[in-house]
């Protein structure tokens, strides 16, 4: 008997009758089998009781070439390519064993299982209906009926699902199909039938799941490869369409399609290769050119040109080109609202154009698809305090500049507001006292915005020099009044220059 959970076990529960290997009795006087042929059938045996795939193998290879008529040393060994997954491996040697032994209704009954599976439904009848004619055990007499009924069903099937494909009737094909490939799982063509059903259906990446599987069930497929890296390439993943048609190369370097295609998508894949080398490397302007080359050489499939527009829109925002950056992702966002990467780069792009409602906007709709981005939390978060700021003092405003002025700007916009409200340029008193509290926010503005790490600071929504701001609570050492700015030279950077201004 087969020990519960023998390796003869769980194959049994697979293929029932397939335990008449493991119990198979050596016949040495009908087989007319050798010593040494002998020797290895019972090691395999004893290893395929064990698991011991592998070896097992190697024992009735042995035993087959020892004795080329032995059937039990055939039978053993596709048993043991089927314990393996080789089916394919397996069911020659099923059929030498039935030409050897006509009468092995074991072997038949299991050749007929594998038919079936593979879709040759009027071979695996064939064998199920000599089984019934061969005196078969109650059991094989009952399995093969099982397997006549299910046989016919699967042709029934078959046919209702031609008869809706040719009808153009691509979802109830499917239906059709999907119940026949529950049990002819290994048939090529039908998977194929039903992939070009899923590409009616717009769907896919469901069709190359089929085509994938028919391409390892049929041998050179080159089809199924070609098919592959086409929807791959229509969906925008050149990566693996170039990956796949080279597959079909290594099948036939000569093939035509297979070889005007690679061409096209290697020339693409360098494009966007080249690209993204150039964002990580910061030059963003080369960058740009480079997926307006992408849009150029396949205008055809909209995906390559949507995904050179969020790149593009993501290197205008980096290189802080904000009303370019707005309008590229806007184009992105009208086509896919919801595409994170454009709703970043154009919440970037507004807080640099100090749109800070806009900003927290686009960073809240881009929360809401991937919570868990800290990148998005922490720029949500910035919007907000710079938001806040906006609503008080600030600094960029003070001097009339834009947020991602270089310092030599500030400095310049600076001097010529404090010449402009410098206190003694004015009499009036009330002039005055309005002049004293501008020319402090110019000071101050210069103070914080000429200064690296202040600067920062106020970028991150933190004003250095407003008490409230800082942690601690005491007062601000940056706070001052008009009499503490009394001899400050206004209009000196630090450098080799130096500017005396007399007022009256």
């Amino acid at each position: 008997m087969v020990a519960p959970g023998s390796v003869g076990s769980r194959l049994g529960a697979v293929f029932p009758f397939l335990l008449v290997l493991v119990d198979l009795q050596y016949e040495g006087a009908e087989c007319g089998v050798n010593a040494d042929v002998e020797k290895h059938l019972e090691l395999g045996k004893k290893l395929l009781a064990a698991g011991q795939l592998a070896d097992a193998l190697s024992q009735f290879h042995a035993a087959v070439d020892g004795d080329p008529d032995n059937y039990i040393a055939y039978y053993r060994r596709a048993t043991v390519f089927l314990a393996m997954g080789k089916s394919k491996a397996a069911l020659p040697d099923l059929t030498k064993v039935i030409e050897l032994k006509m009468d092995f209704t074991a072997a038949r009954l299991q050749r007929g299982h594998l038919l079936l599976k593979q879709g040759k439904l009027d071979e695996a009848e064939d064998d199920f209906k000599k089984v019934l004619k061969s005196n078969p055990s109650e059991n094989e007499e009952k399995e093969a009926q099982s397997q006549l009924v299910k046989s016919d069903e699967m042709q029934r099937l078959r046919s209702q699902a031609l008869d809706a494909f040719q009808s153009a009737q691509y979802t109830a094909a499917i239906t059709f199909l999907d119940k026949i490939l529950e049990v002819c799982v290994w048939d090529a063509e039908l998977r194929e039938l039903r992939a070009e059903c899923f590409i009616k259906e717009g769907e896919p990446r469901k069709a190359i799941s089929d085509l994938k599987a028919a391409s390892k069930l049929k041998n050179d497929n080159t089809e199924a490869f070609y098919r592959i890296s086409t929807l791959y390439y229509q969906l925008g993943d050149h990566e693996l369409s170039l990956s796949e048609v080279r597959e079909c190369l290594k099948l036939d370097q000569d093939h035509k399609r297979c070889f005007a295609h690679y061409k096209q998508v290697k020339k693409l894949n360098k494009l966007i290769e080249s690209a993204e080398e150039l964002i990580r490397d910061g030059r963003y302007i080369d960058a740009t050119s480079k997926y307006e080359s992408v849009m150029k050489t396949e205008p055809s499939v909209a995906e390559y040109t949507i995904r050179s527009k969020e790149r593009i829109c993501h290197c205008f925002s980096k290189d802080e080109k904000p009303v370019e950056a707005i309008r590229i992702c806007s184009e992105v966002l009208q086509l896919e609202p919801d595409n994170v990467n454009a709703l970043k780069d154009r919440a970037e792009a507004y807080l640099i154009e100090e749109m800070y409602d806009e900003a927290i906007q686009d960073y809240e709709a881009a929360q809401e698809h991937n919570e868990n981005d800290q990148q998005i939390r922490e720029g949500l978060e910035k919007a907000q305090r710079l938001l806040k700021q906006s609503q008080k003092r600030d600094y960029y405003k003070i001097l009339g500049v834009k947020r991602n002025a270089k310092k030599q700007e500030i400095i310049k916009a600076y001097r010529k507001l404090a010449l402009q409200w410098h206190p003694d340029n004015f009499q009036n008193e009330e002039e005055k006292k309005k002049a004293e509290k501008k020319f402090i926010d110019i000071a101050a503005a210069k103070e914080v915005l000429s200064d690296p790490e202040m600067r920062k600071k106020f970028d991150d929504g933190e004003d250095p020099l407003d008490a409230e701001s800082q942690q601690g609570g005491g007062g601000n050492p940056f706070h001052r009044s008009w009499n503490s700015w009394q001899g400050f030279n206004p209009f000196s950077s630090g450098g080799p220059f130096r500017f005396k201004f007399h007022f009256n």
